[in-house]
């Protein structure tokens, strides 16, 4: 009985010839257990609730990292004898753009320490090694530098282990800068307009009005401009007592350059995820992390933002001792 039950659950599961996407937290454990974990692909989309402005919702991050996520499991399932099993989306991220003014409180920002954020990914990487899945691929498009950090090293962890890849595949320079032809498409004026902008502005209000356009408030298009020259000014701008959320100039902003900029991303996401399958070494390509904690205010900043991390686990700690908990 047990092995017609067995061969039932194999015929139900994809074949070479018509693989599919399946949900893991749809399958039960003898589904799990007959996949060919060889060829087959977890994708673990990821978020964080972070303020985005009047104008975006918190969960933005969210929605665009779910949407790039599905669509490189649509393209990895079309190579042949490939299957794609999604992990449900984990909500949790650090470093919430509010952190650039210093303001670690922030309607809509609701982060957890960097070191919580490593720690949820290495024990991820431990259950899924060690159940023996060998390709994970992390999408997760939040722009903090050390939290991109936290997850590079949950990968190399994974791959020290268990000798797989654990991938986050927007800790790569050539993911982040694929949309970057987008700002193509303004004028000269707008670009100035636009200026330098690392949230919540032309680019990704432009993809949100694409990925969720019923969740932006239309009077994005009466924006005024929060214009600066590069990070230094940003942060300026965002300790400023009435600093709006955003950078940048979100009315510049439409679903059709969002749709563009989906495209080219998704592409690269793909061309990059299917080389790694084929043995590619991506350590070999620039990473994000290290490109932007180059400028000394981005350092600057992600410095203050781990030490109060440091602060907040500090008061949690003493907590648990008052209590003996710890």
């Amino acid at each position: 009985m047990r092995f017609l039950a067995l061969a039932l659950t194999l015929a139900l599961l994809p074949s070479s010839a018509s693989a599919q996407i399946l949900n893991l937290a749809e399958l039960n454990t003898e589904q799990i257990t007959a996949l060919d974990q060889a060829k087959t692909v977890v994708i673990v989309p990821g978020g964080i609730l972070e303020e985005h402005g009047p104008y975006l919702p918190s969960g933005s991050d969210s929605y665009q990292s779910e949407r790039h996520a599905r669509g490189l499991a649509e393209r990895l399932v079309a190579r042949p004898g490939w299957t794609v099993v999604m992990f449900p989306q984990i909500p949790l991220g650090s470093g919430s753009a509010n952190g650039i003014g210093g303001k670690y409180a922030f309607p809509g920002s609701y982060g957890i320490r960097n070191q919580t954020v490593r720690a949820v990914y290495m024990d991820l990487a431990d259950a899924l090694g060690a159940d023996g899945f060998h390709w994970i691929f992390l999408v997760h498009n939040h722009g903090y530098p050390a939290q991109n950090a936290a997850l590079e090293q949950s990968g190399d962890y994974f791959h020290d282990t268990y000798g797989g890849q654990m991938v986050h595949l927007f800790g790569l320079m050539a993911v982040r800068m694929a949309g970057a032809s987008l700002a193509d498409e303004l004028s000269e004026a707008e670009k100035r307009e636009e200026g330098f902008s690392v949230h919540a502005g032309f680019r990704e209000t432009s993809d949100v009005l694409f990925v969720r356009p019923d969740l932006v408030d239309p009077a994005y298009r009466r924006a005024r401009p929060m214009t600066g020259a590069n990070f230094a000014d940003l942060v300026k701008m965002a300790r400023q007592d009435d600093w709006p959320g955003y950078f940048g100039s979100p009315r510049l902003a439409s679903a059709a350059r969002g749709a563009k900029d989906f495209e080219l991303t998704l592409a690269q996401l793909t061309e990059l995820a299917v080389r790694i399958l084929e043995g590619y070494d991506y350590r070999r390509l620039p990473r994000y992390a290290k490109t932007m904690l180059q400028d000394p205010s981005e350092a600057a900043v992600d410095h203050a933002a781990l030490a109060h991390d440091a602060e907040q686990e500090r008061r949690q700690r003493a907590w648990l001792r008052k209590k003996g908990l710890e």
